[in-house]
């Protein structure tokens, strides 16, 4: 099969980032020995800097396509309405051009009119399309304009959800939200996945043995003991950074070591002034973010409930370091670190609860090994390939 990947969010590997979901499933079709056009824009929406424009193979197998979109400042701004609105205009246009068309279309939403502009290619082109959901649009933004001005992004969702091949995403709850807007085809859980070997596995074990022999002091010798805290990721309106700094801010055992960017970094830098246990790294490179996770003992996620995220990227980026986590979002995430005693949950917005949480120890039974293995990018992608191989089979038959 010819397989198009189209997602314009994740980072790539050229740049010296870890590959993210769509260029691990990319590489689980060249693996299956499918080939594969990846087609994203030449735009950073994680570093909101342009990037060089590549058009070539970037791996063996893996032919790269950037779409050029108008450049945004923030996550939340009318340009970034227009960009995606752009994006998917040219994207189209530069589909249509090519002289070899896909046999499977598989698009992430967000963005919706991406996806959409996917969709109607792959209908006119015979080609199976799948929809991965990555994040809930447009309920996530139902927290900062009222659900009325959604209703042609609703509009938009119901088209996909309801006219997709097959529907895929990175959390149950979003499955249940294609549902309920009517959709009918086959579906898939698949988590957000990391590149794991053995020796990763390994480290896992260990950084938990170590952590639980410590948890031997009793609850009174742990939280005299001192513990490092990461956090990487958005610094946007969905993430609670503010109740960390506090807590951190209030606890002279504890440090904070916060890699990522968003358009909250100048308060809550202000806000951690005269705290020089708090440090901003800035977007890391994969290296140095392996690094600097391994050296921690916990991962936070600080996101609100009602940012309607299922189970974040992050996650997987904590596991594989082998942390304990420490959440708010509730949920998806909170049921799978329950599952594998990984960690803690705390109520956002109360820093007497996060700092309860962290002074909890490990728990005996943590399976860290187990927790990284629902993470595992070669599991997950083999099964989604197989996935995507048996629904083209069962649609196209005779191809």
């Amino acid at each position: 099969m010819k397989v198009w990947i189209v997602n314009p969010f994740d980072n790539l590997p050229l740049e010296g980032y870890r590959p993210q979901r769509y260029w691990l499933m990319a590489r689980g079709f060249v693996a299956a020995g499918h080939r594969v056009v990846y087609w994203t824009s030449d735009f950073s929406h994680a570093t909101k800097k342009r990037r060089v424009l590549v058009r070539g193979n970037a791996e063996p197998g893996i032919e790269l396509r950037m779409v050029h979109t108008m450049a945004y400042p923030s996550n939340i701004c009318l340009r970034r309405v227009v960009s995606h609105w752009q994006l998917a205009r040219t994207w189209r246009c530069l589909a249509e051009k090519e002289a070899e068309k896909p046999d499977v279309v598989i698009a992430s939403t967000p963005p919706l009119g991406l996806c959409a502009a996917a969709l109607d290619f792959a209908k006119c082109h015979n080609a199976l399309f799948v929809a991965d959901i990555m994040d809930a649009w447009p309920e996530t933004f139902e927290r900062i304009v009222p659900k009325w001005m959604l209703g042609t992004m609703r509009s938009k969702a119901k088209r996909i959800y309801c006219n997709a091949d097959a529907i895929s995403a990175v959390a149950s709850r979003y499955i249940d939200l294609a549902k309920s807007y009517g959709a009918t085809a086959p579906v898939k859980l698949s988590y957000h996945g990391i590149e794991v070997g053995d020796e990763e596995c390994c480290q896992c074990g260990n950084v938990a043995n170590t952590n639980v022999a410590n948890s031997q002091l009793g609850d009174e010798g742990w939280g005299m003991r001192s513990l490092r805290l990461a956090y990487i990721g958005s610094f946007g309106a969905s993430y609670d950074l503010e109740t960390v700094i506090e807590a951190v801010k209030r606890m002279p055992n504890v440090t904070l070591d916060i890699a990522g960017s968003g358009f909250k970094e100048a308060a809550l830098r202000e806000m951690a002034t005269g705290c020089g246990r708090i440090r901003f790294h800035g977007y890391l490179a994969d290296t140095e973010m392996k690094a600097l996770l391994r050296s921690c003992d916990v991962g936070l996620v600080p996101m609100f409930p009602d940012s309607c995220v299922g189970v974040p990227y992050k996650l997987a980026d904590y596991a594989a370091a082998g942390l304990r986590i420490v959440e708010c979002l509730g949920g998806e995430t909170e049921s799978l670190v329950g599952c594998f005693h990984a960690g803690a949950h705390y109520e956002p917005r109360n820093v007497a609860s996060l700092i309860a949480a962290l002074g909890q120890p490990p728990a005996a039974d943590w399976d860290a090994a187990g927790f990284v293995r629902q993470f595992d990018a070669k599991r997950i992608m083999v099964e989604y390939v197989s996935w995507v191989e048996s629904r083209y089979r069962d649609l196209r038959p005779n191809n």
